[in-house]
């Protein structure tokens, strides 16, 4: 089974999903691909990279959306440490964000 990722950005003080912003992701052995939220705030793509298992971290530019939505950002990015092990499946890796706010959690 292979491993494949994904993740969704959306804003909890305006309720819909947070567009264009861009994303980074350091896989298991220190590459970074970076990425963007297309207009529903998703993103899956990650310029064909091969997952394996390991950690990984992903870095969501928060500041320059929250400053262009809220005109405040006390956060001006969001970093997500995360775990994918051998014959994982699929991950999700959603994040709700305000102005003074995050959360995050292994979706589905």
């Amino acid at each position: 089974m292979s491993i494949s990722l994904s993740s969704h950005v959306l804003d909890t003080t305006l309720g819909k999903p947070a567009a264009h912003m861009q994303l980074e992701l350091t896989t298991y052995d220190g590459k970074t691909i970076t990425g963007t939220t297309d207009v529903d705030g998703r993103c899956k793509e990650w310029q064909d990279f091969e997952f394996a298992a390991g950690e990984y971290c992903l870095r969501f530019y928060t500041k320059d959306y929250l400053l262009a939505h809220h005109k405040e950002a006390f956060y001006p990015f969001v970093d997500v440490h995360f775990e994918l092990v051998k014959n994982g499946g699929h991950y999700h890796v959603p994040l709700l964000i305000s102005p003074y706010g995050f959360s995050s959690y292994r979706g589905s």
